[in-house]
């Protein structure tokens, strides 16, 4: 998968990898990653994906 784009629905923020370093994902705002999920982790989390895009929910509780 090339370009990936990452949204958050989360009230708080969201931190994960890229090429090892920490990226802050703010609330309810979006990034693109262009290079695709090659070189991202992702924590765990509650998430709903759909083809490029990628959300990240509040923890189900």
């Amino acid at each position: 998968m090339n370009q990936v784009t990452i949204r958050s629905d989360r009230k708080d923020d969201y931190k994960f990898f890229y090429k090892g370093e920490e990226v802050v994902l703010g609330a309810g705002k979006i990034i693109s990653i262009a290079t695709g999920l090659d070189e991202v982790v992702l924590p765990t989390c509650a998430m709903k994906v759909m083809k490029n895009l990628i959300v990240i929910k509040d923890d189900v509780k």
